[in-house]
């Protein structure tokens, strides 16, 4: 008799690798289906005779940012670049670049039946999971891009979201080192080319703040929490007295809920927003203004953090909220996730016992040299290439699929 013993860390990485299988038998039921559905009907296939050069797919139109640069780069020289989306009101559907031909790909399962037999030199994407969820590589797909939307560390991403592209488009060095380190653990996949090209959605938030940024500080700090929702979100957490608290500072306080909160967390705000009239509460479509009027972020695990440190140059508080990284790649390293590991670098940490000295604690952080310097060493190892992202971009796609049109002798 005998018993078998597993290490915390084996468990949970073999725990999460039973949750990517599931995931994949799940997702690779669903193809099977869509291509028995759609592979007899050769007008919902779409399958292209002619070799498409370059497509961008993209599954929601927040992401326009990300490629509305390489576009223009490429309507500069004149290129067709063939744009599929998955948003009806995509901005690129009347962007009017003459060489860019976009297409809105329907909803449902349709768009996947042709993207899955697709018959194109390159394919560049945000979006993670190829060949992991519905979308799966076509066999007449020479190169798969990835190109991510953020600066941040891509073993955030769910788990095995790059595992299966060719390429990375890397915004800094930060990327390409966690990738390397999940390629390591996975030798049975093909490792990746990287090139560091810049972060071209920072890119355009950065030409946007220098024609439009305030030029001072506010003589009375106008202090910006934007909370993510659920249980380990700040106002789940901590509520009706971190307000109370920031309203005794005399500042101006903005709150920005996340939108989700307005539906899942609605008698919360409904009850905060009655309790605290002093406080404005920000719904706007776009954050800029109120990113930028701020002078100071307090938040948890906001997407925000990275842009208000990088292109606004502000300080943050982060909140002492937990990460699950099960569900993610990062789960898989024996390390913690680089994001976590960089907030003490940029902003000061809110602990439970110091929301009683919260106006302290804002204003140190307004004023240290301490967080100035770790925003300029942030900026080194996240975003390169600063205003060019877009013309490397393009000049990498343009090389790159002459260098696989020369491997085929064409």
């Amino acid at each position: 008799m005998f018993s078998l013993y597993i290490d915390p860390g084996t468990g949970s990485m073999l725990f999460s690798l039973a949750i990517g299988l599931v995931a994949t038998l799940t997702f690779g039921l669903r193809a099977l289906f869509i291509k028995i559905r759609f592979g007899f009907d050769k007008k919902d296939i779409a399958e292209d005779k002619d070799v498409i050069p370059y497509v961008i797919f993209l599954d929601h139109k927040r992401y326009w940012n990300v490629f509305s640069p390489i576009c223009q780069e490429f309507e500069k020289r004149g290129i067709d670049v063939v744009y599929y989306t998955l948003s009806s009101d995509d901005p690129a559907l009347c962007s009017g670049m003459k060489h860019l031909k976009a297409e809105y790909l329907g909803e449902g399962n349709k768009p996947f039946a042709k993207l899955n037999f697709l018959n194109a030199d390159i394919v560049l994407s945000t979006t993670p999971g190829l060949d992991v969820y519905q979308w799966k590589r076509s066999k007449n797909v020479k190169c798969y891009v990835h190109i991510p939307h953020t600066v941040d560390d891509l073993t955030g991403y769910r788990m095995f979201g790059l595992d299966h592209y060719d390429v990375l488009l890397a915004s800094g060095p930060n990327q390409i080192a966690g990738v390397e380190k999940i390629e390591a653990l996975r030798p049975t996949i093909a490792k990746k080319e990287k090139v560091v090209v810049g972060s071209t959605p920072l890119d355009e938030l950065k030409k946007k703040y220098d024609e439009n940024h305030r030029k001072e500080r506010n003589q009375i700090p106008v202090v910006l929490v934007a909370p993510s929702w659920g249980k380990s979100g700040i106002l789940s957490k901590y509520g009706d007295g971190f307000l109370s608290a920031l309203e005794k500072t005399g500042f101006e306080i903005i709150v920005r809920p996340h939108p989700q909160s307005f539906i899942s967390e609605k008698a919360l705000l409904d009850s905060l927003i009655e309790k605290h009239p002093s406080i404005s509460w920000n719904r706007d479509n776009d954050n800029f203004s109120v990113l930028d009027k701020s002078d100071i972020l307090i938040t948890d695990f906001s997407g925000i953090i990275f842009e208000y440190a990088l292109v606004f140059k502000k300080p943050l508080i982060y909140a002492d909220t937990e990460f699950d990284s099960l569900p993610y790649d990062t789960d898989w390293l024996d390390e913690e996730y680089w994001s976590l590991r960089k907030l003490p670098q940029i902003g000061f940490k809110l602990e439970e016992n110091s929301i009683c000295d919260i106006k302290d604690v804002i204003c140190r952080a307004l004023d240290s040299q301490e967080l100035s310097k770790g925003r300029e060493e942030l900026e080194n190892e996240c975003w390169n290439c600063i205003g060019k992202a877009g013309f490397y971009c393009a000049e990498y796609l343009i090389e790159k699929r002459r260098t696989l049109l020369e491997g085929k002798g064409e």
